[in-house]
C-alpha cells in the first residue's frame, strides 16, 4: 500500500510540474520574452534551494526509516567473521562519499540560487586557477588511495584459500572438537547453478567432494559425479544447506549453464558461478538460526504477522530463515532460485550429518542402475564401504547379557567335517560361562546392601565366572583343533588308497595294452607273409 501512495504522489507531482510549465508559458506570451526569461531564471533558482533542501531531508528521511531493514544496521547484525570487516570498509567509504555528496549537492544547489541572472551584476571569468585544481586532484587522490589500501586489507583476508595441506587460511573454530573424520580444519560444500536452480552437494563425514566429469552428466546423474571415485559414494545431494556453528565453511561454486551468483545476504557471502570455472568462497558463521531469531524477536518491527492475510500465524522473526539466492539476472525463472540456509549447533550438525549419510546419492539413485560403474564388477573397496553403510543403518542387536568385546569367539575353519559339533559344544559352553556371570551380576547388586564382605565375595564370583567362559571358549578352539585334525588324517588315508589303486589298476590297463598289441603285430606279419606268397604265384617273370 504504501508502495501504491508513493507512485501516485510521484505521479502527481509530476502533473503539477508540467501545469505550471504551461502555465509560465502563457504568461511570458503576455509580458514579453526578456520579462519571462528573468522570471524564469528567478523560478528556477528558488526552486533550486526547495529542492536542495528536500532532496537532502529525503536522502536522511529515507535512511532513517529503512535503518531497521538495511544489513549491518538495526536488527540486521552481520552472523559470520568476515562480515563486519567488510561492513567497516562500508562504513569508510560511505564517510567519505557521504561527506563528498553533501558537500557538493549544497554548493551545486546554492551557487545555482546565488549566482542566477541579475540585472546589476556581470559574472567573473577566471580561465584557470593552479590552486584549485591541485586540491581537488590530491583529496580524491589520498581518500581513493586510503579506499584502495583497506579494500585489499579486507579482501586478502576474506579471500584467503586453503593451502596445500589442507588448511583454511584464517579458519576459525569455536565450537569443541573436530566434526570430520579427515585432517582439514574446514567442511567444503559445492553449489552448482542451472536454470534454474541450486544443486548443493555434501562431501558426507569423510569431508572429501567426490571428482566431476562433465561426460558423465545424465539425467539422473545431473552433476556428473564419477563414482569410479571412492569420494564420490557417501556424498549427499542437499534440499537445504545446512551447516554448523563456529566452524569455517568453503563454498565451492560452479555453472552448469549460464551465470549465477551465489549469494547469501545475510553473511556477506556473494560470488559469481561461472561456467567452467569453479570460484570459492570461505566464511565462518558465529550465530545459529535459532539464536538470531531470538535476538529478533526483540525488535518491534520483526513482532508483526509474517503474511498479511493471516494475522494469527507466525510472526516476522518466528519465520526468518537464511537464505542463499541466485543474485545474476540468469532467465525468467531467477526468481525461483532459493534455498534454506540452516545454522547449526556442533551437536545438532553431527546428529543430522548421522541421518542424512543414509541418503547418500549414490547409495539411494545410483547403486544397482545403469549409471553405477559397478553394477557387473565390484570391487572389494566400493562393496566395503557400501557393507559399512548398510551395517550403520542397520546394527545386529546384541545378546541381553553378553558382552562380545570380552567374550572369546571361537575360530572357525569352514568346509571341514565335524566343526558343527565343536562349535555347538563350545556355544553351549559360552552360554553357560555367561549365563553364571548375569546370575553373579545380580548376586552383587543384592550384596551391595549389606556390606564390603559380600561385594568380595561377588567379585569373586565374577572371576570364577569370567574363567568359566575363557574356558569354555578354549574348549571350542580345541575341538576345532582336534576335528581338524581328523578329518586332514582321514583325507590323507583316502588319498593313499586312491593312489594305490589307481597304481595297480593303471599296471594291468599297460599290461593289458602291451600282449593286445603283440597280438596285433603276429597277425598283421601272417596276412603280410599270405599276401607275398600270393603276389609270387601270380608273377609271370618268376621261374622258380
Amino acid at each position: 500500500m504504501m508502495y501504491l501512495i508513493g507512485a501516485l504522489i510521484t505521479i502527481l507531482l509530476f502533473v503539477i510540474i508540467v501545469q505550471i510549465g504551461k502555465v509560465n508559458e502563457l504568461a511570458a506570451r503576455l509580458r514579453g520574452e526578456e520579462q519571462a526569461a528573468r522570471d524564469g531564471n528567478e523560478w528556477n533558482a528558488r526552486m533550486m534551494l526547495v529542492f536542495l533542501v528536500g532532496f537532502l531531508a529525503l536522502s536522511v528521511g529515507s535512511a532513517v526509516y529503512y535503518y531497521p531493514y538495511m544489513l549491518g544496521y538495526g536488527p540486521n547484525i552481520l552472523p559470520t567473521i568476515h562480515a563486519p570487516k567488510i561492513m567497516q570498509l562500508f562504513n569508510i567509504t560511505l564517510f567519505f562519499t557521504g561527506v563528498v555528496f553533501v558537500i557538493t549537492h549544497i554548493l551545486l544547489f546554492l551557487f545555482a540560487y546565488q549566482y542566477r541572472e541579475s540585472k546589476n551584476r556581470v559574472a567573473e571569468f577566471i580561465p584557470h586557477d593552479n590552486k584549485l585544481e591541485i586540491i581537488w586532484t590530491a583529496v580524491p587522490a589520498v581518500v581513493m588511495a586510503i579506499l584502495v589500501v583497506f579494500g585489499l586489507m579486507a579482501w586478502n583476508e576474506t579471500m584467503a584459500d586453503v593451502d596445500e595441506e589442507g588448511t583454511a587460511l584464517g579458519a576459525v573454530k569455536i565450537g569443541s572438537g573436530d566434526i570430520k573424520e579427515g585432517t582439514k580444519d574446514y567442511i567444503e560444500i559445492e553449489a552448482t547453478g542451472l536454470q534454474f536452480n541450486w544443486i548443493l552437494r555434501h562431501p558426507g563425514k569423510d569431508g572429501q567432494l567426490g571428482t566431476k566429469n562433465w561426460q558423465l552428466i545424465t539425467g539422473s546423474n545431473q552433476l556428473g559425479q564419477d563414482f569410479a571415485d571412492p569420494k564420490n559414494i557417501d556424498d549427499i545431494i542437499l534440499d537445504e544447506l545446512v551447516i554448523p556453528k563456529g566452524h569455517t565453511i568453503r563454498a565451492r561454486i560452479t555453472s552448469r549453464d549460464v551465470l549465477h551468483n551465489f549469494d547469501i545476504p545475510h553473511f556477506f557471502v556473494k560470488m559469481d558461478a561461472i561456467p567452467g570455472m569453479p570460484t570459492y568462497f570461505k566464511f565462518t558463521p558465529t550465530m545459529t538460526t535459532e539464536e538470531y531469531r531470538e535476538h529478533l524477536s526483540q525488535f518491534p518491527e520483526w513482532q508483526v504477522p509474517a503474511e498479511e492475510d493471516e494475522p494469527n500465524g507466525l510472526q516476522r522473526w518466528e519465520a526468518f530463515d537464511f537464505e542463499l539466492a541466485c543474485a545474476e539476472l540468469c532467465g525468467k525463472g531467477h526468481y525461483s532460485m532459493k534455498k534454506i540456509v540452516k545454522v547449526v549447533t556442533e551437536e545438532e550438525y553431527n546428529a543430522w550429518l548421522d541421518k542424512a549419510e543414509s541418503t547418500a546419492f549414490y547409495l539411494n539413485e545410483i547403486r544397482g542402475t545403469d549409471d553405477d560403474p559397478f553394477l557387473d564388477r565390484p570391487t572389494l573397496q566400493i562393496e566395503k564401504r557400501v557393507r559399512e553403510y548398510e551395517v550403520k543403518q542397520n546394527p545386529p542387536a546384541p545378546g541381553p547379557s553378553q558382552d562380545p568385546s570380552t567374550t572369546p569367539q571361537p575360530e572357525v575353519q569352514p568346509g571341514i567335517g565335524g566343526t558343527t559339533g565343536s562349535i555347538q559344544g563350545g556355544t553351549t559352553g559360552s552360554t553357560t560361562g555367561v549365563t553364571g556371570t548375569s546370575t553373579i551380576g545380580t548376586t552383587i547388586q543384592n550384596a551391595a546392601a549389606t556390606g564390603n564382605t559380600a561385594v568380595n565375595n561377588a567379585s569373586n564370583a565374577v572371576s570364577t565366572g569370567v574363567q568359566s567362559v575363557k574356558n569354555a571358549g578354549e574348549n571350542a578352539v580345541n575341538g576345532v583343533k582336534d576335528a581338524a585334525g581328523n578329518v586332514i588324517d582321514k583325507t590323507k588315508d583316502a588319498a593313499g588308497t586312491v593312489i594305490d589303486k589307481t597304481k595297480e589298476a593303471a599296471g594291468t590297463a599297460v599290461d593289458k595294452t602291451k600282449e593286445a598289441a603283440g597280438n596285433v603285430i603276429d597277425k598283421t606279419k601272417d596276412k603280410a607273409g599270405d599276401v607275398k606268397d600270393k603276389m609270387k604265384d601270380k608273377n609271370p617273370f618268376n621261374n622258380n
